[in-house]
């Protein structure tokens, strides 16, 4: 009854908003699919109805991350069957994670669509019995015969020809794919007759090796009456067999544009239409089809098309620029956003009960790990604002922020954590004006980061003298090092932790926070340095200048 009363417990939480129908979907996923075959319970057919309405509503690429997931239990082949029939990225997906034993992969695979059939081409650990079976479906030896010995056996037995440039003349392009269907007519007439078709040898005779496939510019396809692909050259076959070309639709992973489109749906031919493949890096990107209707001699039906493909490269402009180590830190944070934020919210919905009621200790820990997150996601922000303005790709908000007032707010902050201690900080201004071009936010946000640090290294009964002058052209602001700090070879160095103290400006140590309100100086046209036992900092009076990240002395701007 294990199973029965988790799917029961499931199907009776009602799925709220979209993280309720994803966390939804995956609970029902590994229980039917970690359930034995025989389980008999009046809550399966109910699980997979709601499976059912929970997958319309999750985008395809959403279902297919899910079914990659690491711990993902898809060992019922009743299930399996279930995925093989739905979208195809969810049968991908399925096709790619299931863990049935060999039995079951022998049950299923002549009941599995031919579509998720193909999918299974790229498993390297399933059984030899399971391959072998693969291949007498014809899964894998997609191949054309050798004509038989006629008017047509000149142009088949020949080599393959080369990809059509889009300066062919159309009657050339006419020439090839007349060539190409009367070798698939003569593949097709090879199994009516009954019989394995004989295979069509290869130039070399090798098969073709992935990187090969990748390298690939062009390849001969067949579609049957519906536009699913059904042949290919073998090279490519275990790539393509399987999809279905046609316009603009939500989850398409062969789409047409718009006036190819319009002609398949007419039956008329592709004359280099542009054709998008969603899918592996071997092919997917743009392509250019060139494809003619094809009708049976006998009944003059309509039975598919026949042509061949061109990728189609990437315009220089649009091509991905070079990576660069700030690029990687921001993915490397996005990657580590998605779970804390996960964490956040969830603590936060058990916090605030809008599950149902929880107990007083479990909403205690919630808080505190929301707590624990909201920091976290905090930090994530300060690294992610360190590489934006070291490199350039952030610029401060222009405005305008009187320096004296900025200091003196912080300082007014500041005293009540060093008053119980003894310490305390000493201002002194003089000159005008105090005006600078920073917008009132990132003003605070510096000068908290700069006065915070000092605050959070004095020594209870330390004393730290803070000069504020101006001369017109720029605004220096320079204090006396704490003890704490005066020993430190490099101020701006990373720590591995945050120096214990009152109080703290940010949660990587002094010396992160050091160098992003450097990178803030100098994105203001200023600077941060240290020079022997004090620490100066220095801003241009009126607007916010161009950064300079080559320079990082002060000597020029003394």
């Amino acid at each position: 009854m294990l199973f029965d009363d988790r799917l029961a417990t499931v199907l009776r939480t009602p799925a709220r908003g979209e993280t309720g129908v994803r966390t939804q979907f995956r609970q029902l996923l590994d229980l039917l699919g970690s359930m034995p075959e025989r389980q008999q319970s009046e809550w399966i057919e109910v699980a997979y109805q709601r499976l059912g309405e929970l997958a319309d509503a999750t985008p395809a690429a959403v279902q297919s991350e899910i079914l990659r997931a690491p711990g993902l239990r898809l060992r019922n082949r009743a299930l399996v069957a279930w995925l093989a029939r739905r979208e195809p990225h969810a049968a991908a997906a399925a096709m790619a994670t299931a863990q049935l034993s060999e039995r079951d992969w022998l049950y299923l695979i002549p009941r599995l669509p031919m579509t998720a059939r193909g999918f299974l081409r790229h498993r390297r650990d399933l059984p030899p019995a399971v391959r072998e079976v693969l291949e007498r479906l014809g899964v894998r030896d997609l191949v054309l015969p050798e004509p038989a010995a006629s008017a047509e056996a000149d142009v088949a037995a020949g080599p393959a020809a080369p990809p059509p440039s889009p300066t062919v003349e159309p009657e050339k392009t006419d020439a090839r794919i007349g060539a190409l269907v009367r070798r698939i007519e003569a593949f097709q007439r090879a199994r009516r007759e009954g019989g394995a078709a004989p295979r069509l040898k290869l130039e070399d005779g090798r098969a073709l090796e992935p990187d090969v496939v990748r390298r690939a510019g062009a390849f001969d396809f067949s579609t049957d009456a519906s536009g699913v692909v059904d042949w290919a050259d073998p090279a490519i076959a275990p790539l393509t067999v399987g999809l279905t070309l046609g316009g603009p639709r939500p989850g398409a992973v062969a789409e047409l544009d718009e006036m190819g489109a319009r002609e398949l749906a007419r039956r008329l031919p592709l004359r280099d239409r542009r054709l998008t493949l969603v899918g592996l890096p071997e092919i997917a990107g743009v392509w250019r089809i060139d494809a003619a209707p094809f009708f049976r001699q006998e009944t003059g039906q309509f039975a598919g098309y026949r042509g061949r493909l061109r990728r189609l490269p990437p315009p220089p402009e649009l091509a991905p620029p070079a990576s660069s180590q700030a690029d990687r830190m921001r993915q490397l944070l996005h990657e580590l956003r998605t779970p804390v934020n996960a964490i956040q919210g969830f603590a936060e919905l058990i916090q605030q009960q809008m599950f149902g009621s929880a107990p007083n200790e479990y909403r205690a820990l919630a808080a505190a790990i929301a707590v624990d997150a909201a920091r976290l996601m905090a930090g994530f922000d300060e690294i992610d604002r360190l590489a934006r303005l070291e490199t350039g790709a952030l610029q401060l908000e222009p405005g305008e922020s009187d320096w004296r007032e900025v200091v003196a707010t912080i300082m007014r902050r500041l005293d009540g954590v060093l008053r119980p201690r003894g310490a305390r900080i000493e201002l002194t201004a003089r000159g005008s004006p105090f005006s600078s071009g920073l917008a009132p936010n990132d003003a605070r946000q510096l000068a908290w980061r700069l006065l915070a640090t000092l605050a959070g290294a004095v020594s209870p009964g330390e004393v730290i003298e803070l000069d504020l002058g101006s001369d017109g052209a720029q605004i220096k602001l320079e204090a006396e090092l704490p003890a704490g700090l005066r020993e430190s070879d490099d101020l701006f160095a990373a720590t591995t932790s945050p120096a214990a103290g009152a109080v703290s400006a940010g949660m990587f140590g002094t010396g992160f926070t050091l160098r992003l309100a450097r990178a803030e100086a100098e994105a203001a046209g200023g600077g941060l340095v240290r020079e022997g036992d004090r620490i100066r900092l220095w801003l241009p009076v009126g607007t916010v200048q161009a950064p300079d990240h080559h320079r990082r002395d002060g000597a020029s701007a003394a």
